[in-house]
């Protein structure tokens, strides 16, 4: 019972990381892309999500329950798991250990972003292009938001490769070859949207 309950527990953290969290992630930068058009396109993205019938329900069964869960579990895959980068120095090793790097590192910026923006808008701050040009006009600050979003693209990512694998998608080594070089794309890809919204705030 305890083998096939981590079983699950694993598929459903990597399902999850993918639908829906991925899926947040992607939209959460198409909307901040909007900073590239200027503070007013960027006010007004934001403020149709915030207008969305349901939010409340969307925010916590979509996107924060889920993400609880595959923070939680996924740093105790992170603990459990043991890396042999230092005797096998070979690719899919490194990208094992800078997955659970990289996940460990978003738990606290994650926690942080929150703090910056949703919890202080329950104090009467408005999320708007003023807030994010505000967090951002700190140097130290700034690098942290970019180390943060690289660190979400590359696990989202690198995920992506590891859900395929989990889920028998990619079964043969070809095909799971072809998902590495797509899960590059993607990561180039999304980095370059997180990192030119960054740019936009300042």
């Amino acid at each position: 019972m305890p083998s096939n309950l981590e079983y699950f527990n694993r598929r459903l953290h990597s399902l999850l990381g993918v639908i829906p969290i991925g899926i947040f992630l992607i939209q959460h930068f198409v909307i901040n892309h909007f900073a590239t058009r200027g503070p007013e396109a960027f006010n007004q993205a934001a403020h149709f999500m915030e207008s969305l019938p349901f939010r409340y329900a969307l925010e916590i069964f979509i996107i924060f329950l889920p993400i609880m869960f595959h923070a939680v579990y996924g740093i105790f895959i992170a603990f459990k798991g043991k890396s042999n980068t230092s005797r096998y120095g070979f690719f899919r090793n490194w990208m094992f250990l800078l997955q659970r790097v990289s996940g460990i590192f978003l738990v606290i910026f994650i926690a942080w972003h929150v703090w910056d923006t949703r919890v202080q808008a329950m104090f009467g701050q408005e999320v708007n292009y003023e807030m994010m040009a505000n967090i951002l006009q700190n140097n130290w600050m700034f690098a942290f938001y970019i180390v943060g979003i690289v660190a979400a693209t590359f696990h989202f990512a690198n995920g992506l490769w590891s859900f395929a694998v989990s889920w028998g998608i990619t079964v043969t080594p070809k095909s799971q070859k072809i998902m590495t070089y797509v899960s590059i794309v993607v990561f180039i890809a999304l980095t370059y949207v997180g990192v030119a919204s960054a740019l936009a705030f300042v």
